[in-house]
């Protein structure tokens, strides 16, 4: 980029000097969160009023061992237990379902909207291999627990170790 010549350099037949810096860490920082917001959300959040269409309902999911079995649990509220379906294999589980809303949106003049409608599908790998035709479900307070009771070859994995 080539510098105006001033009057003044003209005269002396001076060169405009330019100055170059490298951007402050801080400068660049900023640069970079700018850079990621502008360019992460577009695709998902073009327009405000689609912000709201998008929103989709991601149920939490917990997994942890009790005695033999690997629980799963999961945070469905606002849900029956004919809109969830649960699918297993011997090292995979997965949890789907639809909430479905209660009225049509586009009728009311929200202020705000927190609760999310659409459908999910989570999958997770199940740290051991557990007996499928085993498992059973329940469902209460918009709780979700399955319980897999591992395999006998995965029962017999487990062994203690000397410390020393």
């Amino acid at each position: 980029m080539a510098k105006k010549k001033t009057k003044k350099e003209e005269d002396k037949g001076l060169e405009p000097s330019v100055v170059s810096r490298w951007p402050s860490p801080f400068e660049r920082i900023e640069e970079l969160f700018e850079d990621f917001f502008r360019r992460s959300f577009r695709p998902w959040f073009p327009s405000f009023p689609r912000l709201f269409e998008e929103m989709k309902p991601t149920p939490t999911v917990d997994i942890f061992e009790d005695g033999d079995d690997i629980v799963v649990k999961s945070e469905l509220p606002g849900m029956t237990k004919d809109d969830i379906e649960v699918n297993i294999t011997e090292n995979t589980i997965t949890i789907s379902g639809e909430k479905k809303s209660e009225e049509k949106i586009e009728k009311k003049n929200y202020y705000r909207l927190e609760r999310s409608y659409g459908s999910f599908c989570r999958s997770f790998d199940l740290p051991v291999k557990i007996q499928p035709d085993k498992a059973k479900a329940s469902f209460k307070d918009g709780v979700l627990e399955v319980r897999l009771p591992k395999s006998e070859e995965a029962k017999k994995r487990v062994r203690k170790i000397t410390i020393e």
